[in-house]
């Protein structure tokens, strides 16, 4: 199947990817046309990268003390349970030879349905405090999701061997470009890496020198990306060139820029 043709599947299944919740022979082959096609992969490293943005959105924060009572309540309501079926049990041990069967399975039966109501109580006390917790949560991340980046344009960046070393996103309406280093390359000190947009017409367009750290976040306009077929990452002197200059170094990455459409 060409995923290429179904970009709804392809997103389903990348998310999947991501989250971990693709598994098996449909894992397998997933990963066996991401290493085929770049759209494939760009898009399971979009949300790769978008789940990394949640990650970093999520607050610190330590359980209420209602979480830890409600724990604790059901566990010492499973001791208590089982306290009272030890002493019943006992109980009916020690009864005389005599007393009829039906009796003693009354007395059983009636311990079991008194431990039996009492754990569905404090199970049912439980359950309605963490649904209230739970719905708060998701209201969080409803939160989160709305203000987490809106990717319309993204580029993999590979060497001349066609290895991925650059992922590149561009969320508009936050004019934030973020570029991830998915390669092992890492420029000397006295070098700077340069990302460069390549117009269809004129000369090369630099976007900004980029820092050493694995996630990178550079500020531009839509103007500055619509219509660039491609961007390109030149080894430049320390801090990087004018861009009247144009690259002065090799370029050691490149690749299409594409608007996402999914």
């Amino acid at each position: 199947m060409n995923l290429l043709q179904y970009p709804e599947l392809l997103d389903r299944l990348a998310s999947s990817y991501a989250l971990g919740t693709l598994r098996g022979g449909a894992r397998r082959r997933f990963e066996a046309l991401a290493r085929e096609q770049a759209p494939v992969r760009a898009a399971a490293l979009i949300w790769q990268s978008r789940l990394a943005s949640l990650n970093e959105l999520q607050p610190q924060a330590q359980p209420s003390s209602a979480v830890w009572t409600r724990i604790d309540n059901l566990v010492q309501g499973e001791k208590q349970s089982a306290a009272q079926l030890a002493v019943r049990a006992q109980a009916v041990a020690a009864e005389p030879a005599g007393l009829t069967g039906w009796l003693r399975s009354l007395t059983v039966w009636r311990t079991a349905t008194a431990a039996g109501a009492f754990a569905t109580i404090t199970a049912v006390s439980v359950g309605i405090g963490m649904r209230e917790e739970l719905g708060g949560e998701i209201a969080r991340l409803q939160t989160q999701l709305q203000s987490a980046p809106q990717i319309e344009y993204v580029a993999v960046l590979a060497d001349d061997k066609s290895a991925a070393s650059m992922l590149v996103t561009f969320d508009p309406k936050a004019k934030k470009l973020t570029l991830q280093r998915v390669g092992g390359y890492q420029e000397a000190d006295d070098r700077s890496l340069q990302l460069w947009a390549l117009p269809p017409s004129g000369g090369p367009k630099s976007l900004g020198v980029l820092g050493s750290d694995k996630l990178l976040r550079l500020t531009a306009g839509e103007n500055d990306v619509r219509e660039v077929p491609t961007l390109a990452i030149s080894l430049e002197p320390k801090g990087g060139v004018p861009s009247e200059i144009g690259p002065t170094g090799p370029v050691l990455f490149k690749g299409a820029l594409i608007q996402k459409m999914l």
